[in-house]
Parts: C-alpha cells; sequence; structure tokens
C-alpha cells in the first residue's frame, strides 16, 4: 500500500514569539542586559511597562529603550499611555481596560500601528475586543505574579477557546518567568 497523501495547509502554521516585557523599576545595568537578551533574535516585541513614572522620565527611558529596540530589530510597545506611544513614535501601545479604546488609538497612532489589549480571563472582554479588531489580544494572569499578586487567575482552557474564535495573535501574561 502506498502512503497516504498528506493534506497541505490543513493547518495554519503558528508563529510562536517572546513578548518581552520590562521590569517596573529601570535600574541602570538594564540597558545593557537588555541589549543582551535581544541579541538573541528570540524577544520580538519589547513591551515598556512602568506604572509609576511620570510621563517625562517614561519618555526618557523609552527612547534609549527604542535606540536599543530598533538596533536589534525588536518591537517597541508602550503600556497604558497612546500619548507616550506617539510621542516615542513606538511600534505599537498596549492597552489596558481603562487607557482608552482601539478605535481612538487607531486614530492617534494611525492603522499601521501594532494595538494590543488585556482582556484578563474573561470571554466578554475577548468577544468585545475581537470586534474592535486590535493587533492582538492579552490573556491572563496565568500563573501567580508578583506584579499582580491579587489577579484572578486564568485557566488555561481560555486560550483554545480564544484560538476557535479569532485569528488574532494571543499573548499569555502573569508570572511566566522562563
Amino acid at each position: 500500500m502506498g502512503r497516504r497523501p498528506r493534506k497541505r495547509f490543513c493547518r495554519l502554521k503558528l508563529k510562536r514569539f517572546i513578548y518581552l516585557i520590562s521590569p517596573n523599576k529601570i535600574k541602570s545595568d538594564f540597558y545593557d542586559d537588555l541589549e543582551d537578551v535581544l541579541s538573541s533574535n528570540i524577544v520580538k516585541y519589547f513591551q515598556l511597562r512602568l506604572k509609576n513614572y511620570p510621563s517625562s522620565t517614561i519618555l526618557k527611558i523609552g527612547k534609549r529603550i527604542k535606540k536599543i529596540t530598533r538596533k536589534k530589530n525588536v518591537k517597541l510597545i508602550v503600556n497604558d499611555s497612546i500619548d507616550i506611544a506617539k510621542k516615542l513614535n513606538s511600534d505599537g501601545c498596549h492597552l489596558g481596560q481603562s487607557d482608552g479604546s482601539i478605535k481612538y488609538a487607531k486614530k492617534i497612532l494611525y492603522k499601521k500601528k501594532i494595538i494590543g489589549i488585556t482582556c484578563h480571563g474573561s470571554k466578554r472582554l475577548i468577544l468585545n475586543a475581537i470586534r474592535e479588531r486590535p493587533s492582538y489580544l492579552a490573556l491572563g494572569s496565568f500563573f501567580k505574579s508578583k506584579l499582580k499578586p491579587k489577579a484572578k487567575r486564568a485557566q488555561k482552557k481560555l486560550i483554545r477557546w480564544s484560538k476557535r474564535r479569532t485569528r488574532l495573535p494571543l499573548v499569555a501574561i502573569g508570572g511566566i518567568n522562563n
């Protein structure tokens, strides 16, 4: 008996990548460490996530990080602030549920920019976000995290559920350290 012919293109080839998020505090040695990590060529996106810094400091840090991410061909995503993303001319912006709408972000940042949104572990938020057509959905927290110790944990099956409803890239967040 001969071999059965393989079905070609019956499955989407999944692209997997690392979406790295900055620590809460940027120390002086951070920039050299970031350059070393990005030299691995496995990180595709870097999110600048600084919650307790004034905008002027985030801009200053962001400009320095942008030089590194550009040199290493990594996309720079700014967390929470459409305005800072625009001022830095970053590659995009990541929005929490209270950071403005995807529609507004697209208007300010132009349609070519990457715009992601946090959906936590909520199917309702995922479905609402899909209708607004972001660049990606962030799901989680999937594991216990020092960053958000009281966050409600998302179930891993949420990833499969989401994949059945959209082809948007999914970013799994929360306590993933290795």
